[in-house]
């Protein structure tokens, strides 16, 4: 059985927990009720139906003879709905007229009955939901494939992984990876398959099926656990693409050494950012809209098509910004372009439509 600790701010209390942290695999699901409040509606229901065979029985108490005194009171009724329903049945008090009987056969019966199913299906609902759940974790890991793991559900990777759904991605296609069960909770409530634990830990990220995922993307809040996790993700899946962020740029080598294939260093980008605003405020902000996918302009890489070979990057409809030609990137205006050739792909940019995606399957390729 998997579930994990809540992590703390502190790193050593971090530390000293990770002794005690297990994993957990969350499926998202339909929003439903407290279950606090499903067992108080269904007591209320067991108690309303108890409340209703006892004053159908003291209405119609001349009818029933209690052995012990041969009335029936408030109390005997219900006492006697009592035993009645939970099918105890001690024989103290028998309805011994016809209307009892009647109303025993068409009205107390039906009342046990429905009583009965409150109590047993409350029980049989608790009862299932573990079997229920590992036959959901089982088909998921069966149908799981070329998918995307996110490590670390923070600002950086919720906005990663919104760019590449926004691209064409399913939710059904994301897992993501983090050591707080309220960030996973988040995350399954987003419609995303969660994986509470450490994820430096080879077992967890077995657990969120690596070894099988076309792309992982790392977004943690410490470089050194970026590294950890970077090592021993590309140990567990050799061909998947990694893309990590770090906040300082000096470990930017030590993770492409670690296997990553595109490492961006969050905060050196966001001082371009602003630097650049700084010079020119629009510049700045056709910078930020080309980053934010799926409104205005946006960057993408697709194909070259057979329209546009033996064509130069500026006779094409769109706006190419760099040619990618076998393991290398060259800009537009490179003179080794030439000409584009079938295998080549472009960079362009273009303005945002429904049907814009980045392609999936195409590794980051260093610049030469």
């Amino acid at each position: 059985m998997f579930h994990v600790k809540l992590p703390r701010q502190d790193a050593m209390a971090r530390q000293a927990d990770e002794h005690l942290v297990t994993h957990k695999v969350k499926l998202p699901r339909k929003i439903v009720e407290h279950p606090f409040r499903q067992v108080a509606k269904r007591v209320m229901v067991a108690l309303f139906l108890l409340a209703a065979t006892a004053l159908i029985v003291y209405a119609d108490h001349d009818g029933y003879n209690d052995n012990s005194d041969g009335s029936v009171d408030l109390l005997d009724a219900f006492y006697y709905a009592t035993v009645t329903l939970s099918t105890t049945g001690y024989g103290d008090i028998t309805p011994v007229s016809d209307a009892a009987r009647l109303t025993n056969i068409f009205v107390i019966t039906p009342l046990r009955v429905l009583f009965l199913i409150v109590l047993v299906g409350t029980t049989l609902e608790v009862l299932t939901e573990r079997t229920r759940e590992e036959w959901r974790l089982t088909r998921w890991r069966s149908t799981l494939r070329d998918h995307t793991v996110v490590v670390g559900f923070g600002t950086k990777g919720r906005s990663a992984i919104q760019t590449v759904c926004v691209t064409g991605l399913k939710k059904e296609q994301v897992v993501v990876v983090d050591p707080s069960s309220k960030v996973i909770d988040a995350a399954t409530a987003d419609g995303y398959a969660g994986i509470i634990g450490d994820a430096t830990r080879s077992e967890v990220l077995k657990r969120a099926e690596v070894h099988k995922a076309r792309q992982i993307i790392i977004a943690t809040q410490r470089d050194d656990t970026a590294v950890l996790v970077t090592l021993t993700a590309r140990q567990l899946n050799k061909a998947a693409k990694i893309v990590v962020a770090v906040r300082e740029e000096e470990n930017a080598p030590l993770l492409k050494q670690s296997g990553a294939d595109a490492v961006i260093t969050s905060a050196s980008a966001a001082g371009r950012l602003l630097g650049l605003s700084v010079l020119s405020p629009a510049a700045g902000m056709v910078m930020e809209d080309l980053i934010q996918q799926g409104s205005g302009l946006d960057i993408v890489e697709r194909p070259v098509v057979k329209a546009e070979v033996g064509r130069r990057p500026r006779e094409t409809d769109d706006l190419v910004v760099s040619v990618v030609r076998g393991h290398r990137v060259l800009g537009y205006d490179d003179p080794a372009v030439g000409t584009l050739e079938l295998t080549d792909r472009l960079i362009t940019i273009v303005r945002a439509t429904p049907g814009t995606q980045v392609a999936p399957d195409v590794r980051p390729l260093r610049q030469d």
